[in-house]
């Protein structure tokens, strides 16, 4: 274990704890719709950024600053970087939306997501838990307890004065400075920077898909389904080597597809094992 000095990037999804308590029923769909978005944003992150790990909605990232000038350079870089989490979430979302023909609670929300950022540089330990990589300190800390701030918008990048003043914040731009109160922690100065241009147009959603004849489960995404049973089966879209998750055995993860309430759509399940849907 060394202690260094780190900037710290946490990226956190707005609106997740209402989203995915809507109803039972759109709970699996609220969570794939959670997973392809945060797979956009962290595909756009690139060194010295490096994931620390997921948090339910949220992503935790940090790169090691060296001292002077490229410390200072590494820190203009991750704020680049931020700024295309932001492009990149809106995208996904916009991609989400006009693909999904689901009426279920979950895809019929999708727009009410949002993105927020908080940046914060200071000292941590670097520890590894077996095959886990943790950080620890006062500074990881504050950058998780300043997602619980007073900032009145639900789509934001907060940066710390510290970050603020090594990153050189956003040229030709004002920031909103605000001093948030964090718990255990005590007065933060924070410098906010907000959305511009308002709400971007949303495409137009598909019609939903006609009733499934003889069953209970029409408006049903046919597209979402099959991800699901893919899920069911162990089927990963993804591999994030260094946040293992283990493999569903099928008789496991079919277990759990029944729990979820969707299992009885016989229908989709065949379908997707004849290759009929994608």
């Amino acid at each position: 274990m060394e202690v260094k000095r780190l900037a710290l990037v946490l990226v956190d999804i707005s609106g997740y704890t209402r989203f995915v308590t809507m109803r039972t029923m759109s709970l699996l769909h609220a969570e794939s719709i959670i997973t392809d978005l945060l797979e956009a944003v962290i595909d756009h992150a690139e060194f010295p950024l490096t994931l620390s790990k997921l948090e339910g909605d949220a992503a935790f990232l940090y790169s090691v600053l060296e001292d002077g000038p490229r410390g200072r350079a590494a820190a203009a870089d991750i704020l680049k970087q931020v700024t295309a989490f932001f492009a990149a979430f809106d995208a996904k979302s916009n991609e989400l939306v006009a693909a999904d023909a689901c009426r279920c609670d979950a895809c019929s929300h999708i727009s009410m997501l949002k993105l927020e950022a908080v940046l914060h540089v200071g000292d941590a330990v670097i520890k590894k838990v077996r095959q886990f990589e943790e950080l620890a300190g006062a500074d990881v800390i504050v950058v998780h307890r300043l997602l619980k701030n007073t900032v009145p918008s639900n789509e934001y990048i907060l940066m710390t004065q510290a970050f603020h003043e090594l990153s050189g914040g956003f040229a030709g731009q004002t920031a909103e400075a605000r001093v948030e109160a964090c718990e255990g922690v005590g007065a933060v100065p924070v410098r906010v920077y907000y959305k511009e241009g308002g709400e971007p147009a949303r495409p137009p959603r598909p019609a939903p898909i006609p009733p499934i004849p003889g069953t209970r489960y029409g408006n049903t995404s046919i597209r979402w389904s099959a991800y699901a049973v893919a899920r069911a089966f162990g089927r990963k879209r993804r591999d994030f080597s260094h946040l293992p998750e283990p493999a569903l055995t099928p008789a496991a993860g079919l277990w759990a597809y029944f729990v979820t309430g969707l299992g009885g759509n016989v229908v989709t399940i065949v379908r997707y094992w004849l290759g009929l849907t994608r």
